[in-house]
């Protein structure tokens, strides 16, 4: 099959579910010049998907799909990096996390823990869940029916990357700032640096790379986090040397994050092009 084939394929399964909607009946597929709008049509209907069964047929032909659509979108090889200065255990780079290949990426996910239900949104939890295929959603439900309560803030789970270059996602829930920052509010972001280290040394793994936790649409203020985060990693780094954790990067993907992150650091970045969304 072609990715166009592919694409229209996944669409038709989505809309035709026995549990779809029946508005989804009326939605006709946009012919393959409008390939972005097949993408986003697609993408949309992965998004707002509950989490249920899904035929070996369906992961077979989304799994083929989504890894031409993240060969497309470029990979990043960690081994390509450069340490900052000042320690050669930390690393700088601006980018789409998605394309990361380091053992872990970090997800900042809400206390639901299922990914975003948003069509299209750029958050990061979104843009992961899309690229990492359905299998993501239906993992972290079975973790949180196990669980059987919300996530706390400060916590972390760990899943397989399924379809992304990483081999696992760890998802953690940061702080969301009302008013003004509180000494809680503190102790819980630094809580989500160490439960996903803490989850790496178990399970082994050597680099992990963490997005900006609760400086989007949780409000936390950027320096403020940048410096919480910084501090947090080099005093675990420190007091657990004989971890397999050995590479930590700070992955940006704003202008401004990455202006803060450089003045704490104190180096210049490595820098990837390319969007969230594709």
């Amino acid at each position: 099959m072609t990715q166009t084939e592919r694409r229209e394929w996944l669409i038709k399964y989505l809309l035709n579910e026995p549990n779809s909607p029946d508005e989804y009946k009326k939605i006709e597929i946009p012919p393959n010049e409008g390939k972005d709008v097949q993408k986003d049509l697609l993408r949309s209907l992965m998004n707002v998907r509950p989490p249920r069964p899904v035929s070996e047929e369906f992961f077979k032909i989304q799994d083929e799909y989504l890894k031409e659509r993240n060969k497309e979108r470029g990979i990043t090889d960690i081994a390509t990096l450069k340490s900052v200065p000042s320690d050669k255990r930390l690393f700088l780079w601006q980018g789409d996390i998605t394309t990361l290949n380091a053992d872990a990426i970090v997800n900042a996910a809400n206390s639901a823990l299922l990914g975003c239900f948003a069509p299209l949104h750029a958050c990061i939890d979104n843009c992961i869940h899309t690229f990492a295929g359905i299998q993501l959603r239906l993992a972290c439900n079975e973790i949180m029916q196990k669980q059987g309560a919300s996530e706390k803030t400060g916590s972390a789970k760990i899943t397989p990357a399924f379809n992304l270059p990483s081999k696992y996602v760890l998802h953690t829930v940061g702080p969301i700032i009302r008013a003004a920052v509180t000494e809680r509010d503190k102790i819980q972001l630094a809580s989500c640096y160490t439960s996903c280290l803490n989850l790496a040394a178990q399970n082994e793994l050597e680099s992990v790379a963490f997005c900006c936790i609760s400086t989007g649409v949780f409000r936390f203020p950027q320096k403020l986090a940048a410096q919480i985060a910084i501090k947090t990693v080099k005093n675990w780094l420190d007091e657990n040397k004989n971890s397999t954790v050995k590479k930590v990067i700070f992955n940006v993907f704003a202008s401004k994050d990455l202006e803060i992150y450089r003045e704490i650091l104190g180096k210049k970045p490595e820098l990837a092009q390319g969007e969230c969304l594709g």
